[in-house]
């Protein structure tokens, strides 16, 4: 009887160690999501969004089978981020946008796919590599301006899931060209002074620059606007008169 007992006490042993090692051995789940710009999981992570429910927890959690367009993976817990009607922040960018993973759990990853309104913008290949702790894409949004939500895709590969996460940006229009505007050239009018006509000189004659007169056989032209006077006459005065 004392060894029977002892050979079911091993072969129990024997029939639990197996099941151990299939327990502890197996792979352990992959998790992630973007932290800059903040996706709506951060924002809600971080409070900036009221009634997200339990993502609040667990930002990098959101998961779901391959080949979905939604923010919440499919996942009923996680169906407050596919509401649109919350007050989601916006982060200010411009075209080309630094997105930034953090992994809480590594695994093997194929692409890395980033959605704006259903068409796919970019994409990255890891070929099956394990990321690291953070992951930086740089993605264009192509000349896309305004209000937009952008869609992020991990895909796992030893897995039929991927991790998906939804980003609020306002892309700004940026500085446009720089238009000069060149004024009109404005001509001044032209003035036309009518100057007497040529004739001896006289004493009190208001002369304008250019007039002409004869004095003593001698023909001068006025160089100085004046009033004459007497002994101002055109020989006396070179500073207002100039011999022809």
């Amino acid at each position: 009887m004392r060894f029977t007992r002892k050979l079911a006490a091993v072969l129990a042993g024997v029939g639990v160690a197996p099941f151990l090692v299939v327990v502890t051995a197996g792979p352990a789940s992959a998790h992630g999501y973007i932290t800059s710009p903040p996706s709506r999981q951060a924002n809600c992570a971080a409070g900036k969004v009221p009634n997200c429910g339990d993502i609040i927890y667990e930002p990098a959690s959101v998961e779901g089978l391959k080949g979905q367009y939604n923010c919440h993976g499919g996942d009923a817990r996680w169906a407050p981020l596919n509401d649109d009607s919350k007050p989601w922040p916006a982060a200010s960018v411009g075209d080309t946008v630094s997105f930034n993973w953090l992994i809480t759990a590594n695994h093997a990853t194929t692409t890395w796919q980033y959605f704006v309104g259903g068409s796919k913008i970019a994409e990255f290949n890891d070929h099956g590599r394990q990321p690291g702790r953070t992951v930086k894409h740089d993605v264009s949004l192509g000349g896309r301006t305004g209000r937009i939500k952008l869609l992020a895709v991990w895909n796992i590969a030893d897995t039929a899931m991927a991790f998906y996460n939804c980003v609020d940006l306002q892309v700004d229009q940026g500085p446009g060209p720089t238009t000069t505007t060149t004024p009109p050239t404005t001509t001044p009018p032209t003035t036309t002074t009518t100057l007497p006509p040529s004739g001896p000189w006289a004493a009190g004659v208001a002369y304008p620059t250019g007039a002409q007169v004869t004095y003593g056989g001698a023909a001068y032209r006025c160089i100085q606007a004046h009033t004459s006077l007497a002994g101002w006459e055109p020989p006396n005065v070179p500073s207002l008169w100039q011999r022809l």
